[in-house]
C-alpha cells in the first residue's frame, strides 16, 4: 500500500468502486476482526490504558446495535451521540451503522441551544450522552419533545437508561442490516452564512469512500500507527479517527486528554506513532515551543494538517528539526478531502496541493467556467462522488444554493497555477475559519444581540497568529451602558455560556454605528478589510 507514486497516472485512473450495498460495521470492522487485528490503544486522562482489537469492537457494537433495537430504535432513526474521547465512541457509532440507524456526533462543547437546534431539526429520537453532556440535555428535554431515548454513559443518572447495563444484557451476535450505499448513515453539521448550523446528510457510500484519503493522503501502511488528535463532533474525526484508518485495518492512538505541548510531544515518543494528523493550530503552537527542538520523533514517517492553510514557516521549521514534511490538505464537512499535498507529489510550501483521486474539482467564474491559470475564482467540485453530502437535512434550499451550472460549490475561493497547483485565496462568504472551527457570525450575533447591553453587532474574523483567525465582535451599546473593559468580558462570559465556548468573540471593539449599505444591511466586509489592514482598535 505504498504512497500515490504516480501522480497523474492515479489521478487519471482511479475508481470509487463504491458497492451498490455497504454496511461499515459489517464489511470493515467484522472482516478486521476475523484478523484479531489491534485497532486502538486509549489513555485516559488518569493514565489508564486500555488496547482494543476490531474483534473487541465486533462484539461491542454487536451489543449495542441489539440493545438499542431491543429499546424500540429502528432502521433510519436519528440518534444524537455527545461524547468526548472514549472507545465507547468507535462502539456505539459502528452499533448505529450496524443498525441502519443514523447517527449525529456532537461535540461536547455544544450547549442546550445548541442540542435544542440539532434534536428538533433532525428529528432525533434518542440521545446518547457521557457526563459532560447530560446536565445541557436536561435543560432541553421538556421541549426537544421527540427524543423519547436517553442513554448515559459512565454515570447514572434518574430518567437515563445505563449504556453500562444495556451493554450487560446484551448479545454478542447481531446480524447487521443489509445497508444501501444510498441509506443515510451521519448526519453531520456544519456552520453557514445563515443563522442555523446545516446538517449535512452522507450516506453508506461515504463510509466505504473515505479509505481514499486514509491510502493516499495519510499514506496509511501495514503495522503503522495513527494518532489523529481531532475531537469528536467534528467531520475530521469520522474521516480520520474511524472511517479512513479502520477501513485500512490500521490501529489508532486516542488520547483522551486535550493539547499540551510538551506532552504532546512525549506521547508520540511513547507510543510509536508512525502517522500524525493535527490542527494547523496545533503545529503552530509545537513549532514554538523548546520541546518540538529536543523531540524524539524519529518514529514519525508521516504528517499531515487540514482544516485551514498552514503557514509556509510552519511546515520549514518541522522539516529543519525532525525531517518531517507536513502534507496540508483541504476537504469539507459535506464532502472530503478535495485537495492536497500527497506523498510522492512535489509539495509547495503554502500550496493547497492538487485534487484528490476521483475528485474533479476546479476553479470557475460565476457562469460556471474554468478559470485560467493564476485568476482566482471558486472552487468547485464538476461531478458527483460518494464522498458528497446527499443534502442539507431539510433545507433544500441551502442545498440548492450551493449548485450553480450543476457544479457544487465549496464556498471557498483559490486560483490554479501553471503546473496545476492550487492556492487557497479564503472565503466567499462570511464564515469564520479559526483553528479548524467554522463559525457562522450570524450564530454569534443572534447570541449576542440577547445580552441586555447590545444593541446590535457584527461578527468578522480578526488575523491571528496561532489560530489562524479568531472571532471579533463590533458591538454597538445601549443607553446606560458604557463600553470597558469589564463590559466586554461580561458579553464574551454570556457568550461561552449559551453556545459551545469556541464560538465566543475573543475580541470585542465598542463602535458607534456600524457600517451599512442604504438598504440597512451590514457592510462585514468594511470591517473585514479594517482587520486584514491592521486599521481596527
Amino acid at each position: 500500500m505504498a504512497n500515490i507514486g504516480d501522480y497523474e497516472t492515479t489521478y487519471r485512473e482511479f475508481l470509487w468502486e463504491t458497492p451498490e450495498r455497504f454496511n461499515f460495521g459489517r464489511d470493515v470492522v467484522d472482516k478486521w476482526a476475523s484478523e484479531d487485528r489491534p485497532a486502538m490503544i486509549w489513555l485516559g486522562t488518569n493514565g489508564d490504558e486500555r488496547r482494543l482489537s476490531f474483534g473487541d469492537f465486533s462484539r461491542l457494537s454487536n451489543r449495542f446495535a441489539g440493545a438499542m433495537r431491543e429499546l424500540g430504535i429502528r432502521r433510519g432513526d436519528r440518534v444524537m451521540v455527545l461524547l468526548g474521547k472514549v472507545p465507547e465512541w468507535h462502539a456505539i457509532l459502528t452499533g448505529l451503522l450496524k443498525l441502519g440507524a443514523v447517527a449525529i456526533p456532537c461535540a461536547p462543547q455544544l450547549r442546550a441551544g445548541d442540542l435544542k437546534f440539532r434534536a428538533e431539526h433532525s428529528g432525533s429520537v434518542a440521545m446518547i450522552s457521557g457526563p459532560e453532556g447530560i446536565e445541557e440535555t436536561e435543560k432541553i428535554r421538556s421541549d426537544a419533545t421527540g427524543l423519547r431515548y436517553f442513554i448515559s454513559l459512565g454515570v447514572e443518572y434518574e430518567g437515563w437508561d445505563s449504556y453500562e447495563k444495556l451493554m450487560d444484557g446484551a448479545s454478542d451476535e447481531f446480524t447487521a442490516e443489509d445497508t444501501n450505499s444510498d441509506d443515510g448513515a451521519f448526519i453531520l453539521y456544519t456552520s453557514g452564512t445563515t443563522k442555523h448550523p446545516k446538517g449535512a446528510l452522507h450516506t453508506h457510500g461515504y463510509t466505504h469512500a473515505m479509505r481514499m484519503e486514509a491510502r493516499y493522503w495519510l499514506d496509511l501502511q501495514e503495522g503503522d500507527r495513527l494518532w489523529c488528535t481531532s475531537g469528536t463532533g467534528w467531520a475530521k474525526s469520522i474521516w480520520n479517527v474511524f472511517l479512513g484508518p479502520w477501513s485500512m485495518g490500521t490501529e489508532i492512538f486516542f488520547h483522551e486528554g486535550g493539547f499540551d505541548p510538551a506532552e504532546r510531544l512525549d506521547l508520540m515518543t511513547r507510543h510509536d506513532i508512525t502517522v500524525l494528523c493535527q490542527a494547523p493550530t496545533e503545529y503552530r503552537l509545537l513549532a514554538k515551543t523548546p520541546e518540538l527542538e529536543r523531540a524524539d520523533l524519529s518514529s514519525i514517517r508521516h504528517a499531515v494538517s487540514a482544516g485551514e492553510p498552514l503557514n509556509p514557516p510552519v511546515i520549514e521549521r518541522w522539516k529543519e528539526l525532525h525531517g518531517i514534511t507536513i502534507y496540508d490538505g483541504y476537504g469539507q464537512t459535506e464532502n472530503t478531502l478535495l485537495v492536497a499535498n500527497y506523498p510522492g507529489l512535489e509539495v509547495r510550501p503554502g500550496s493547497m496541493g492538487k485534487p484528490s483521486p476521483g475528485c474533479d474539482v476546479k476553479v470557475v467564474d460565476m457562469e460556471g467556467n474554468e478559470c485560467q491559470p493564476d485568476e482566482p475564482g471558486d472552487i468547485a467540485l464538476a461531478s458527483r462522488i460518494p464522498c458528497l453530502m446527499q443534502e442539507y437535512w431539510e433545507q433544500p434550499d441551502e442545498t440548492e444554493a450551493v449548485y450553480r451550472s450543476g457544479q457544487y460549490l465549496t464556498g471557498d475561493r483559490a486560483y490554479r497555477d501553471e503546473d496545476g497547483y492550487m492556492w487557497f485565496v479564503g472565503r466567499s462568504d462570511d464564515v469564520i475559519l479559526s483553528a479548524g472551527y467554522r463559525i457562522g457570525p450570524f450564530e454569534v450575533e443572534s447570541i449576542l444581540i440577547e445580552h441586555p447591553a447590545v444593541v446590535e453587532s457584527a461578527v468578522v474574523p480578526a488575523p491571528d497568529e496561532d489560530r489562524g483567525s479568531v472571532v471579533k465582535a463590533y458591538v454597538v451599546v445601549g443607553q446606560g451602558y458604557e463600553p470597558s473593559d469589564e463590559l466586554a468580558k461580561e458579553i464574551q462570559d454570556y457568550c461561552k455560556s449559551h453556545a459551545a465556548p469556541y464560538k465566543y468573540p475573543r475580541k470585542i471593539e465598542f463602535i458607534e454605528e456600524l457600517p451599512k449599505t442604504t438598504s440597512g444591511k451590514i457592510r462585514r466586509v468594511e470591517l473585514r478589510q479594517r482587520e486584514t489592514a491592521g486599521t481596527a482598535g
